[in-house]
């Protein structure tokens, strides 16, 4: 069966700094391209970064970008997020999911989704 685990989440300080991991089982994880996404205050889920199949190319959601980084240990078929100088609108639970395709900033591209992990930011 299909699987995407996250973990890695916890409460912070507005400053800190704080990386995710999702584990991905029963596909072909170094097939596809991989997203995090994060959902907030009952708003629809944004686009926080994405990578192609191997991890060569990069994208990420502008209120986030120079400040998150995403990369990827197929190997170990593990996708991470590593996150600096977190800020309090950064908080929500975060998501990572599967696309087939080559990666997007929409969701209704991915196939496959984790059930998140809480990352909440104090002032």
């Amino acid at each position: 069966q299909v699987q995407l685990v996250e973990s890695g989440g916890g409460l912070v300080q507005a400053g800190d700094s704080l990386t995710l991991s999702c584990v991905g089982s029963g596909f072909t994880f170094g097939t596809y391209a991989m997203g995090w996404f994060r959902q907030s205050r009952g708003k629809e889920g944004v686009f926080v970064a994405g990578t192609n199949w191997n991890g060569a190319s990069t994208f990420y959601g502008r209120s986030v970008k120079g400040r998150f980084f995403i990369s990827r240990d197929n190997a170990k078929n593990t996708l991470y997020l590593t996150m600096r100088n977190l800020k309090p609108e950064d908080a929500g639970i975060y998501y990572c999911a599967a696309d087939s395709g080559s990666g997007s900033s929409s969701g209704e591209e991915y196939e496959y989704w984790g059930q998140g992990t809480q990352v909440t930011v104090s002032s």
